[in-house]
């Protein structure tokens, strides 16, 4: 078991939602504001040549329009440094006022240096501390970094990871903890040193003159278990401002049952300001689904709400029609396809509930229990389908346009109830 930051007392034992975080200190990225108590943040990652311009304003566009708040993007030489200021200019062109956070590892004292234009653009810098510079350039160069965060008044994100961490302190706590008859296993030590490197590098970026309403930390590893552990021991003594994310989750269902897990756990904690589920997507697959996994697993958890959720059922052998299954498929995607309009011009639409139920069992009360649902007939049902709005049965449709009736009632249910009077 992880010992946890206590449990924040309510009926269940737990309080859920957003005022159960943990009150941290709110930093500035790009006018969005992670910390404090601010809504919990959806941040991603490029993975085009930052050099490539177009390519990287195409892929930060899409990521920012599918929900992303905040778009991370790889500055590793000269010509990704000369990039950033054209895909900054790119992007307010399209009237997209992204957040970008430059990625540093190696030489970004230098790259910053070289390239004031990549200073100024940029909204946020990452460094590494285990990374940032060896023996007696790493505090120096890590100073540099921060000196030119200092002068353009930019937030830094100190990001370790257990892939590259701080060898030398490392091997430090390991003699340590061995002269002391060894009373932490490896893995304990190991997360100690993830967290000393953060707090340590933070004190030292307060040293140079960074406030920590200008620093933001991150401790990554890439097991559940790990993480829950160090982002625990990290939450527990510092109030600086957290960013979650489980590195290196895979792909597919692994990653994404993997990083909900790790995150899910830390946030019903009151751990977590900014997350970033760091999917490996299939060759030419969608970067977005990492944005639309952590939107869901925000507002699943109840922490905030994005597209209106659809409740359907898994179907049984009640329920061998596929009708079930292509509406609520099909509606999911009008919702979807729908939202930037719809979040325009009906505020609130995001709290919008519909429910598509296959047969007779739920189907009624779970309809019932959403704004507006509709039961289907299951295997020998009678074949009509009542619709429920706000509660109460007010129609009952029948025949073979169902899906396209239903459709259309969810569309005057969304302008009835959101439309601006």
């Amino acid at each position: 078991m992880n010992e946890c930051l206590p449990d924040f007392p309510s009926a269940t034992g737990y309080l859920i939602g957003p005022k159960g975080r943990k009150k941290t200190i709110g930093v500035d990225v790009g006018g969005v504001t992670v910390g404090g108590l601010s809504p919990i943040v959806v941040q991603s990652m490029t993975n085009t040549d930052t050099a490539d311009v177009d390519s990287t304003v195409t892929q930060v566009a899409s990521l920012y329009k599918a929900g992303s708040e905040i778009v991370r993007i790889t500055v590793d030489r000269d010509e990704a440094a000369a990039a950033v200021p054209h895909i900054k200019e790119r992007l307010l062109k399209q009237g997209l006022n992204v957040p970008l956070v430059g990625d540093f590892h190696y030489i970004g004292h230098k790259l910053l240096a070289d390239h004031p234009a990549c200073a100024v653009a940029l909204d946020k810098y990452r460094i590494n501390p285990g990374n940032v510079g060896f023996k007696k350039k790493r505090d120096t160069q890590f100073a540099a970094i921060v000196e030119t965060a200092i002068h353009y008044d930019k937030p830094v994100r100190i990001g370790v990871n257990w892939g590259s961490l701080d060898q030398a302190l490392l091997t430090a706590l390991m003699d340590k903890n061995q002269e002391a008859g060894s009373p932490l296993t490896a893995p304990e030590v190991t997360r100690e040193a993830m967290v000393q490197s953060a707090l340590l590098s933070a004190d030292h970026a307060n040293d140079i003159g960074l406030s920590d309403d200008h620093i933001i930390l991150s401790v990554k590893v890439s097991q559940v278990q790990d993480l829950i552990a160090v982002y625990c021991m990290l939450a527990d003594r510092t109030d600086r401002a957290i960013h979650l994310g489980l590195t290196e989750a895979g792909m597919g269902t692994k990653g994404i049952v993997a990083s909900s897990a790790a995150m899910g756990i830390l946030m019903q904690q009151g751990i977590g300001d900014t997350i970033r589920i760091s999917l490996t997507p299939e060759p030419g697959g969608d970067r977005t689904r990492e944005v639309q996994v952590a939107q869901e697993l925000l507002q699943t958890m109840g922490f905030r709400a994005f597209v209106p959720i659809v409740a359907a059922c898994p179907g049984c052998g009640r329920t061998t029609s596929t009708v079930f299954q292509e509406l609520a498929g099909s509606i999911q995607q009008h919702i979807r396809e729908m939202m930037p309009k719809w979040k325009k011009k009906y505020p609130g639409v995001e709290e919008l509930k519909v429910a598509v139920m296959g047969c007779i069992v739920n189907g009624p009360g779970e309809s019932k229990h959403a704004d507006i649902g509709i039961s289907l007939p299951g295997t020998g049902e009678t074949p009509t389908a009542p619709v429920f709005i706000d509660g109460k049965k007010t129609h009952t449709l029948r025949g073979p346009n169902i899906s396209q009736e239903f459709q259309a009632m969810v569309e005057d249910y969304v302008e009835n109830r959101f439309g601006q009077k």
